[in-house]
């Protein structure tokens, strides 16, 4: 074995336990704060008893849990894509099938359909590796197995650890998709890529983002590259296939809310009759508020607060990337001849491969921002592999900034849990 398969192999036994390590710790702080400390809400405990697994149900849970359970029922429960009701409806009855249950009440029946319920969903985020697929799609950007190691090591740090580690929600399956969809663009497996994104999409509706990454992949690439052989009519083709398949989830959810409120009901929904009738844009404006600016009052300001640092790590990184974009632009053949020569070898994290990254990032980041509830910053931007290269850029080129954003990571961390515990916000 060479010295950097050695390397790798170890980086990566060292990865799954520390995986293993942070989904203990934070599945015994949050059982221990849902135990020993009081619930603001006691919905868990009415709903479930004062079992430990009560303490999977905590804000969109709820309606994740209903929606598998019951399907669609109210108008705003179609804010929420239907991938990670439907993987907990199937991993409970794989549970289900595992046990006997004699004859209970009706009340005690409801009450284990949602246990199992999430549990399945609990099971189903167990199951994804998103760690050593980061380190995997880290060591082909950045070119090192140390950087690789310190950003998958980094993503053991979420800002949002019961969200991501814990919790029946849609980020931990939307991380892993993401991650491996990334990982597949860098094999050029451009359809196993699609298919990754596509799913990713089922789950959230900023995966259709993620079709960006197969046109940078196989249009863009190729142009700035010379490489005009590859940009055959054909290929275009089999790329709009491709980059279509992750948007179909998010029209298919929007086109099934149209046949239930819009073609059969004798006085359609206000939403049925605009130019472009989606019921995800009219429950997230109707319920949500969601808009330019609209979170922008001086009562959101403590989301603002908590959210920072995230948001920050994200805006510094592209803010130094971009900077230097002249000179990541001449590793392009295209591009080079128009340039000044070739600089010394740099930094590796400002390669051009992460050039899609990087705007993938920043323009998610400024969604998040201005026309978003911003704290979902802190379970959304941990999909975002830059984070934790950002977070790697700071500990190699500003340790004392690098250092500061770790510690952050590690108390924030640990209160939000507790926070999730106690059924407290941020959701």
């Amino acid at each position: 074995m060479s010295p950097s398969s050695y390397s790798t192999a170890r980086h990566l036994r060292i990865l799954l336990v520390g995986t293993f390590l942070s989904r203990l710790y934070t599945c015994i702080l949050i059982v221990l704060s849902a135990s020993f400390l009081p619930l603001f809400d006691s919905s868990p405990t009415i709903l479930l008893g004062n079992s430990w697994q009560s303490s999977f149900l905590r804000w969109d849970a709820f309606y994740f849990t209903h929606i598998a359970e019951n399907g669609y029922v109210y108008e705003h429960e179609w804010a929420f894509f239907p991938g990670i009701p439907l993987l907990m409806r199937f991993a409970s009855q794989f549970l289900t099938g595992l046990t006997v249950h004699g004859d209970v009440s009706s009340d005690l029946t409801t009450s284990l359909e949602w246990t199992m319920l999430l549990q399945g969903g609990a099971l189903a985020a167990l199951a994804c590796d998103s760690t050593r697929t980061l380190y995997h799609l880290s060591l082909h950007h950045l070119g090192s197995p140390s950087l690789a190691f310190v950003s998958a090591a980094l993503s053991l740090l979420p800002s949002s650890p019961a969200a991501l580690r814990f919790a029946a929600y849609t980020e931990p399956i939307f991380t892993f998709m993401s991650y491996r969809g990334m990982l597949y663009c860098t094999r050029s497996q451009w359809l196993f890529a699609s298919a990754c994104f596509a799913f990713a999409s089922v789950c959230r509706s900023n995966g259709v983002m993620l079709s960006g990454f197969i046109v940078w992949g196989m249009l863009v690439e190729p142009f700035l590259n010379g490489q005009y052989e590859k940009l055959s009519f054909t290929h275009i083709l089999y790329t709009i296939l491709l980059t279509a398949l992750p948007i179909l989830p998010f029209i298919y959810h929007n086109y099934m809310a149209y046949l239930a409120f819009c073609s059969t009901t004798a006085q359609p929904a206000e939403w049925c009759t605009r130019r472009f009738p989606s019921i995800y844009a009219h429950v997230q404006d109707k319920y949500w508020n969601v808009g330019f600016l609209r979170y922008w009052t001086f009562q959101q300001l403590p989301n603002f607060i908590i959210s920072l640092p995230v948001l920050l790590i994200i805006y510094i990184f592209a803010f130094n990337y971009f900077s230097a974009l002249p000179t990541v632009l001449t590793s392009f053949p295209l591009l080079s001849h128009t340039r000044a020569p070739k600089p010394k070898p740099r930094s590796p994290f400002l390669s051009s491969r992460l050039l899609p990254h990087v705007l993938y990032a920043t323009l998610l980041t400024l969604i998040l921002t201005f026309s978003a509830h911003t704290q979902i910053a802190l379970r959304t931007l941990p999909a975002v592999p830059v984070t934790y290269w950002s977070a790697a850029w700071l500990l190699l080129e500003r340790p004392m900034l690098g250092k500061a954003w770790v510690a952050w990571s590690m108390v924030w961390g640990s209160l939000s849990a507790v926070l999730w515990g106690v059924f407290l916000p941020p959701a």
